[in-house]
């Protein structure tokens, strides 16, 4: 208990003191923001400021801090460290720095960032891998949820049935201007998911049934996964995510000033991160260590261990908010997965996204690719899904270092977003030399492997940081 205790409080202070170092780098001003200056009334206008925080906490939530911390904890209590100082260092400086980029980019995709500071390849790079992860995103919040829901519903309601629902609902949400659905019932579900943690972490705190156990360094994986890297890449959205930076340009084109960005922001994450953690204490305390746990995960599926935590732990209550947060919550981060998919081929393609024909003309193709995705394994969707996101969060970081190379105030500022690439960097690419579903290579080699790509981009970095002081120097 006192290690999630601290844990807790670390998050707390991280926001409170790492994230103003992260304003300090990025330097705030007084511009209009993108909301103001195009205003279009559909993807660009006005937001306040508390419904921008839980409306940018459902994009980058749904399911993720949930099934992600629940997979991340059968590592076991090791898994606290990384939810916290992955997030308060690398995610929430992650999502920060690419919301503030793109509003001040007129609101621009990772893709369309990556090709003005990493140069032309890399824009054509990212438009077809944020494509194809926000496609494998919205796919795998399709399916979790219309498992549950044909679990709860009479046998002629089958998943089917619910996954053509939801891609209805889709079609709507990714249509519609963004204060008709989105604007409105989003901030309700976001106060829904932390309700939901609260009364879990309630549970956790006071059933006398339940001890959350101390961290320890031990790898306790029934499987014998190894903590580096896979604990790193399971874990995803609750300590990093590049889905992230797909979704932070969506309230880029909303909010009403700079220094709100904090607040929208680094603040979401922080709140994603103190739901992974409660969940990841709730898993290993409710089944009593890590072999139960995977049991149940591999037996029942996510949804249906979250569910039956939530209902022993909290009666019919918990039962109610378990099928609001395993239904719901993904079901929100779906929709804006192909809504961001949307704003990208827009940006590609340069078709208006005013009319709602051209809004009509690019969501179709992609819920129908959608559609065929859902009819894959979704623990075989998962893993790519959480393999693309931490890459994808690897090439926002260093976009985000090339930015502030050209902008901040003094080049080593730039390290507060160089040295998690570079970690990201080795996680990535370590992941997917050893994973079955990469090269299946050998520790040795895949270990070795990702340190020298790491080292390499490091290098990299240090030669552009050195010329640009040179460069500022000489004017």
């Amino acid at each position: 208990m006192i290690s999630f205790i601290s844990a807790l409080a670390v998050l707390v202070l991280g926001y409170t003191l790492y994230g103003r170092l992260a304003e300090k780098v990025f330097a705030p001003d007084d511009r209009q923001t993108p909301a103001i200056t195009d205003n279009d009334g559909v993807d660009f206008m006005p937001v306040k400021t508390h419904k921008a925080v839980l409306i940018q906490l459902l994009n980058i939530a749904g399911t993720g801090p949930i099934f992600g911390a629940l997979m991340g904890a059968c590592f076991g209590p090791v898994v606290f460290l990384w939810i916290v100082f992955g997030s308060i260092l690398g995610g929430a400086v992650h999502d920060y720095m690419s919301g503030m980029i793109s509003e001040r980019n007129k609101g621009a995709s990772i893709a369309e960032l990556s090709g003005k500071y990493l140069g032309k390849p890399a824009l054509y790079i990212m438009r077809i891998f944020s494509v194809l992860l926000l496609l494998l995103t919205g796919t795998v919040f399709v399916t979790s949820p219309a498992e549950l829901i044909a679990g709860l519903t009479p046998d002629v309601l089958s998943k089917g049935f619910w996954i053509i629902v939801i891609l209805i609902y889709y079609l709507l949400a990714t249509l519609m201007p963004i204060d008709k659905i989105i604007g409105r019932l989003y901030p309700v579900f976001g106060i829904v998911l932390i309700v939901m943690a609260v009364s879990i972490a309630g549970g956790l705190f006071f059933l006398p049934d339940y001890t959350i156990p101390e961290i320890t360094f031990a790898d306790l994986h029934p499987d014998d996964l190894p903590i580096w890297p896979f604990m790193f890449v399971t874990v995803a959205c609750g300590a990093i995510s590049g889905f992230h930076a797909t979704q932070s340009p969506m309230m880029a084109k909303c909010i009403t000033s700079e220094k709100e960005g904090r607040k929208v922001f680094y603040g979401a994450m922080i709140i994603e991160s103190v739901i992974a953690l409660v969940w990841a204490a709730a898993g290993v305390a409710f089944y009593g260590g890590t072999e139960l746990l995977n049991e149940a995960l591999s037996t029942n599926g996510q949804s249906s261990t979250v569910y039956e935590i939530c209902k022993t732990m909290l009666g019919s209550v918990g039962g109610i908010l378990a099928i609001i947060g395993v239904v719901i919550c993904p079901i929100t981060s779906g929709d804006t997965a192909f809504r961001s998919a949307r704003l990208i081929l827009a940006e590609w393609t340069g078709l208006e996204q005013k009319k709602f024909k051209g809004r009509l003309l690019l969501t179709i193709p992609l819920l129908g690719a959608g559609a065929i995705l859902t009819q894959l394994d979704f623990n075989v969707l998962w893993r790519y899904f959480s393999w693309s996101n931490q890459t994808l969060a690897m090439i926002s970081l260093w976009v985000a270092t090339s930015y502030l190379l050209k902008h901040a105030k003094k080049n080593y500022y730039s390290l507060i977003t160089a040295l998690p690439a570079t970690f990201m960097s080795a996680v990535s690419l370590t992941y997917i030399l050893m994973a079955k579903e990469g090269f299946s290579l050998p520790a040795s080699v895949s270990y070795v492997a990702g340190a020298l790509f790491a080292g390499l981009l490091f290098c990299l970095y240090i030669y552009f940081e050195i010329r640009n002081t040179k460069s500022k120097g000489e004017q």
